[in-house]
């Protein structure tokens, strides 16, 4: 691994860090039971008056680096209009347990027990990619509280068919091989199938830097939470029960880890209070691809009348 100081990847976190600082959150941690501990970036409670009352936003990220690098542009986006909340899931970052539940369920219950530790009675949903697994559960088990949901790029229908799919596509064994990657050559695959833009003159060592720094801690937990997910233990019939909110679903077109086809057939599953948004020329991340339609859509959606 390369000394910190020559590390993209370091330098980039600290730049990250900033954007987060100068959106108004700050760094905390939040034990919100005996067993479990969760990292998140949040509005400063000390600097919050009457006046500042404003709907609170939760972001979940996907199977991947930790929140910070995935909701960068939201973060910066959002927070003049919400309450942004981001916090980093069990096993990602630094939120950790003592627990040996590994469900989305588990992730769920603990992104809930984390907002009523805040004291925040009411919140907006957002969750892309495994994170919108979670989103879902959570608007299940908190449908008073829960007010919209946002589901990015998540295949919550996903059969084990669409998962032998998958590995046909990156042409890999096992799922771990593509959401856990150990080499620069397992990076570019991901990279292929979850961004539609290539990257084929970055170097290996590039790639070798985002593993070390960002793919290599916890990784037998992850591996766990991979093969505890809940969704993909039942037969290949998909019987996915509606959800009560309103619901929007942003998917880009080019997507190679959830097909479009899977969009479509969410849609028609989730509920008729259900709508769905495709970003053109983007793939798996088209919050960070095309950030602008995104947050767009997304503010729109939130901020309109049911």
């Amino acid at each position: 691994m390369a000394p910190s100081f020559l590390s993209f990847v370091s330098l980039y976190g600290i730049y990250l860090r900033r954007c987060f600082a100068t959106s108004g959150l700050t760094s905390q941690f939040i034990d919100i039971d005996d067993h479990t501990t969760i990292h998140l970036w949040a509005p400063n409670p000390d600097h919050q008056t009457p006046q500042q009352q404003k709907p609170a936003l939760l972001l979940l990220h996907g199977f991947g680096p930790s929140a910070m690098w995935q909701w960068r542009r939201q973060a910066q986006f959002f927070s003049p209009h919400f309450h942004v909340y981001v916090p980093d899931l069990v096993f990602f970052g630094d939120s950790t347990t003592k627990s040996k539940e590994r469900s989305e369920v588990f992730q769920a219950d603990s992104m809930g027990k984390l907002m009523e530790k805040l004291q925040v009675k009411k919140y907006h949903v957002m969750g892309t990619s495994y994170g919108g697994f979670v989103a879902y559960h959570m608007a299940k088990l908190w449908p008073e509280k829960v007010e919209k949901v946002v589901i990015a790029s998540s295949g919550v229908n996903m059969r084990k068919a669409d998962n032998m799919e998958l590995l046909q596509r990156a042409n890999v064994e096992n799922v771990e091989d593509i959401m856990l990657p150990e080499t620069a050559t397992q990076l570019r695959t991901l990279t292929r199938l979850a961004i539609s833009r290539r990257f084929t003159m970055v170097p290996d060592f590039f790639w070798k830097d985002v593993v070390n720094q960002l793919y290599s801690e916890n990784r037998n937990e992850k591996l766990q939470l991979l093969k505890g997910i809940t969704l993909l233990a039942g037969d290949d019939s998909c019987k996915l029960p509606p959800l009560q909110q309103d619901v929007l679903i942003v998917w880009g077109d080019k997507d190679q880890i959830f097909p479009l086809k899977m969009a479509h057939e969410l849609e028609e599953l989730i509920g008729k209070k259900t709508r769905l948004e495709i970003i053109q020329n983007t793939s798996h991340v088209p919050q960070i691809e095309n950030s602008t339609q995104f947050n767009n859509i997304v503010k729109n959606f939130l901020c309109g009348s049911s």
